[in-house]
């Protein structure tokens, strides 16, 4: 859907032009109000171009998940624009559109200002980068005991009096008072989180774009392929959890327990079986070793409070253990090919450097040494943010949860989810207040009648699919996390635009791991999808999270809607040696299960070599907008 106008190039729909689902009005309401498009903010709006985040929020989030939306962008604006001070890009502004979020980088135009900027830039980011081992280092307590912290938060049952030890200890206040300051230091240990995740996000992403630019320079028949490659066969902490996968697969095979890792049971039977044997219990020492913490992952992105870890569903880590048993048992190497692409790297860093003389040489041997050194980070930031603390973030979150149903406040759990933060807040003084005074709450009518009016409306919103892009597409997308993360470059906006007129012969992407393969798609739209997926298939999918790795084993080719050079599916497609195309914008929407494309990894591009079966398409596309 693009719109043009005399004298004006092709744009996407604005906000106030959307359509909101059927069943979806009034879904305004749900959020803190600096997250949705208004009337005073609709000229900002219509000037920006604004990109669905559903890297992070794959479905219509519901009011308490917007919080992520504002640690995130919150975070990242801080240290783009106030910190770091990044010469031409600020942060990305937010908004909630139909529950989906919507981001839109911020750059700087005027000369005086960026050469302001690169002066503080420079100091600051240098200091980072020549101290980056031992800072980060320092990260890395912070976030520990960052997480150390969210474990100590609890809320106490609202009894029908107090403790005996308030009055013995002679405290001087309530007990009950840490409900509600232990919500505050969960809502605020959050947002802390964030911050520190920004603390060096953005100065990876900058380390490797200055080397990427030097080579566009130095190179100027480089493939974008070719300058990722001298940064592969890097081990980083992200990989571990897939690694700890393929050591209890090999163990499976080595104690001879394959007929039941690999058996069509449930994974309790599984783990029932395996506990009536020796074997089995040495096999299963081995499985619980493993869990704290590789198994503190999220399938997807842990950004909604649904959202399963390995730990809390053991099918998932059981299925990927049983896919590599099966290729062990097949003959199959399933070990990472590191060797390999550590020797393709050198080989392609010494080709390349050999045309260098000089100065040039010297600064490319130092690029490449710092796009090294801060690439580890791009990846292992995940592991301590989106997966560690957020595992714990919504474990308290729905201890909270439960707190207000047994105080009577909320019938179900879930029900917690559908008010946001601010709006807990006041429920929660509610709550406690009318303990302390010895009423019924007197929100709980309110607030169930609202949760009431609220659910079919997330159901609504979460059954339509995300438009990529709303607004006027910029001359020049210059911000390094729109472009390396989400694969938002200028020519890919461009692409969209395109696309969203309706061809489906062909999807223009960012190459992101060499290599060309045909074969048929399997569309999966969540984690919960991956059992489907079979050998010999092309992943089809909006992103892959990291925890999808075992996949990679299954499928010949990775396709997916958004993400760029540095995201997750573009690095371990790499690491895999499978080729890749993401952020294509529209391949979930384009493309039905069984069709067969042929993908080019080196290109970016994706051809579709047959039309969907008419049965299959008919039903995948209202799956698509329904």
């Amino acid at each position: 859907m693009t719109e043009t106008t005399p004298g004006s190039a092709a744009r996407f729909p604005f906000f106030n032009e959307s359509t909101t689902p059927a069943g979806g009005e009034g879904w305004e309401s749900m959020y803190p109000y600096y997250l949705v498009p208004s009337e005073e903010t609709t000229e900002h709006e219509n000037a920006q171009f604004w990109f669905a985040d559903t890297m992070h929020w794959s479905r219509g989030c519901h009011p308490f998940d917007s919080i992520g939306a504002e640690a995130v962008y919150l975070g990242v604006g801080t240290f783009s624009t106030r910190i770091f001070a990044l010469p031409v890009s600020l942060g990305l502004d937010v908004r909630v559109v139909n529950g989906y979020v919507y981001i839109s980088p911020l750059g700087v135009e005027d000369p005086a200002r960026i050469q302001e900027r690169v002066a503080i830039f420079q100091e600051r980011a240098g200091y980072y980068y020549a101290n980056w081992d031992e800072l980060y280092g320092k990260w890395k307590t912070k976030m520990e005991g960052a997480i150390d912290s969210l474990r100590t938060i609890e809320f106490p049952r609202l009894s029908e009096y107090d403790p005996a030890e308030v009055v013995t200890e002679a405290r001087g206040r309530s007990s009950a008072m840490a409900v509600i300051e232990n919500y505050h230091r969960l809502i605020d240990e959050f947002f802390s989180i964030w911050q520190y995740h920004f603390e060096f996000l953005n100065l990876g992403y900058g380390g490797y774009i200055t080397f990427f630019q030097f080579c566009k320079q130095a190179f100027p028949l480089i493939s974008e392929q070719s300058i990722s490659r001298m940064v592969a066969g890097v081990d980083v902490l992200a990989f571990r959890p897939d690694d700890e996968l393929r050591k209890l697969a090999a163990l499976s095979h080595e104690l001879d327990l394959n007929s039941i890792i690999t058996g069509n049971s449930g994974h309790e039977a599984i783990l029932a079986a395996l506990a009536e044997t020796t074997n089995g219990r040495t096999w299963l020492a081995a499985f619980e070793e493993a869990k704290d913490p590789w198994f503190n992952y999220f399938a997807e992105y842990g950004f909604t409070h649904d959202q399963e870890t390995w730990a809390s569903d053991l099918s998932i880590p059981l299925q990927g253990i049983s896919r590599y048993a099966v290729k062990i048992a097949n003959g199959e190497d399933i070990s990472r090919p590191i060797e390999r692409l550590r020797d393709e790297r050198d080989e392609i860093v010494d080709e390349y450097r050999a045309l260098l003389t000089g100065d040039e040489a010297r600064q490319f041997d130092e690029l490449l040494g710092l796009a090294r050194k801060v690439f580890p980070y791009i990846e292992e930031h995940n592991i301590y943010v989106e997966h560690w603390s957020h595992k714990v973030f919504w474990e308290k979150a729905w201890d909270l949860a439960r707190f207000l149903v047994d105080a009577g406040f909320l019938d179900t759990a879930e029900d917690m989810f559908y008010l946001n933060r601010f709006e807990l807040d006041t429920a929660l003084f509610d709550v406690v207040d009318s303990w302390a005074i010895g009423v019924p709450a007197r929100g709980k009518k309110r607030w169930q009648a609202e949760i009431a009016r609220r659910r079919p409306i997330v159901a609504a919103l979460q059954a339509a699919s995300a438009p990529p892009a709303y607004g006027i597409p910029p001359q020049q997308v210059t911000d390094p996390f729109a472009v390396m993360n989400y694969g938002v470059t200028t020519e890919r906006v461009q692409d969209w635009l395109g696309a969203s007129d309706g061809a489906t012969d062909k999807l223009n992407g960012i190459p992101g791991s060499l290599g060309i393969v045909e074969g048929p798609v399997r569309v999966l739209r969540s984690e919960k999808d991956l059992p489907l997926l079979q050998p010999g298939e092309i992943l089809v999918a909006p992103i892959t999270a990291p925890s999808w790795a075992a996949a990679f084993a299954v499928a010949t080719g990775v396709i997916t809607d958004i993400g760029g050079m540095m995201c997750h599916a573009a690095i371990v497609c790499r690491e895999y040696g499978i080729p890749a195309v993401v952020g294509t914008g529209f391949a979930t929407a384009r493309l039905t299960t069984g069709q067969r494309v042929r993908i080019d990894g080196k290109a970016g591009t994706v051809v579709v070599l047959e039309p969907a079966p008419e049965t299959t398409h008919a039903t995948d596309t209202a799956a698509a907008v329904s």
